[in-house]
């Protein structure tokens, strides 16, 4: 096995500029540094990264903790954070937690006990239980999607988001527009996107029918029972639908068509998250684009910035999102 004192035996050079040279620190002359390179060349030597991260205290490891490792949107975003880490020679440690807040935390410790520089959280909830656990893990953090005390965090204008899809509808004449949202434990998500529409109703003195209001989970099957109840159970039914992800509203459009109703004819409707599907269904959704990839390269732009300490704790990034104007509309 080559080690570093053969290298440096062989280099004729000492161990400490074999280090230098290997670690890209300190000061080595470029003969010397050539002669090493050369030698670990011809050797094929590759150094321990164990080795390397006791000397340096550095495993150059980020890990990421996604709510679900099979969706687009977080192929999209981890897409953005390898990339962004990969050009200061950092790699990811993936974890998914499922929408399981117990695994969250537990993933949390796990993390930290494989001695990762930093941890990337995509984010689903605001809960204490989970502040607490990141404080008491004092390493370099990152969230992703809400917004959480003490912790650098990149976020979108969730509220806004809402208001802006609403004004589209409004501005095709629809007065009557439901909603369909998720559980309000999801901060960003849940809350803030119905905080949007609710916020934006009331001031325009539209209506709001009990049963115009939806909560599901993320899926397409819970977004087509939604609105099931929501034409169903209503006296008046709404002429548009506001969905908070693109899953969810193609579960509300398969249960329009299937009651005999026209796209948008008879109900227009828009989601939130750009999916592929999104462009390719009929007809073609409207959506917002939360540029998830780019989110990804501002996050990992966050935790780099910790690891370095060149940021200070609770610095909020906000994120950029464009609207996809389609046939649903």
């Amino acid at each position: 096995m080559i080690t570093i004192k053969m290298i440096a035996e062989r280099a004729n050079v000492s161990r400490t500029t074999v280090s230098r040279v290997l670690n890209n620190s300190g000061y080595v002359s470029d003969e010397a540094r050539s002669r090493v390179l050369a030698v670990i060349e011809e050797t094929g030597y590759i150094p321990s990264e164990n080795a390397k991260a006791l000397r340096t205290k550095k495993t150059k490891v980020v890990g990421v903790i996604l709510p679900k490792i099979s969706t687009e949107t977080s192929s999209r975003l981890v897409r953005g954070i390898d990339e962004r880490l990969a050009k200061d020679g950092y790699q990811i440690l993936l974890a998914a937690t499922n929408l399981n807040e117990e695994k969250e935390i537990e993933y949390l410790k796990l993390l930290k006990s494989r001695n990762v520089d930093g941890i990337i959280l995509s984010a689903t909830n605001t809960s204490e239980k989970l502040i607490q656990t990141i404080q008491s893990l004092d390493l370099p953090f990152a969230a992703v999607g809400q917004t959480l005390p003490g912790i650098c965090s990149a976020v979108y204008d969730d509220e806004q988001v809402t208001k802006d899809l609403l004004s589209l509808m409004i501005e095709k004449g629809h007065k009557q527009i439901g909603f369909i949202g998720v559980d309000e434990k999801d901060e960003a998500v849940g809350y803030l996107r119905k905080k949007g529409y609710l916020t934006m109703m009331k001031n325009l003195g539209l209506p709001i029918e009990e049963n115009w209001v939806q909560t599901a989970d993320f899926d397409a099957v819970s977004g087509r029972d939604a609105a099931e109840r929501m034409l169903t159970l209503s006296e008046k039914k709404p002429t548009a639908v506001i969905a908070v992800t693109d899953r969810l509203a193609v579960g509300a459009m398969n249960y329009l068509k299937s009651a005999g109703l026209s796209v948008p004819g008879d109900v227009a409707i828009a989601g939130m998250g750009s999916s592929e599907m999104s462009e390719y269904i009929t007809p073609s959704l409207t959506t917002v684009d939360f540029c998830y990839e780019k989110a990804g390269e501002e996050a990992a732009g966050l935790i780099l910035q910790e690891i370095k300490n060149e940021t200070k704790k609770e610095k909020i990034i906000h994120l950029h999102y464009r609207l996809f104007i389609r046939e649903s509309i």
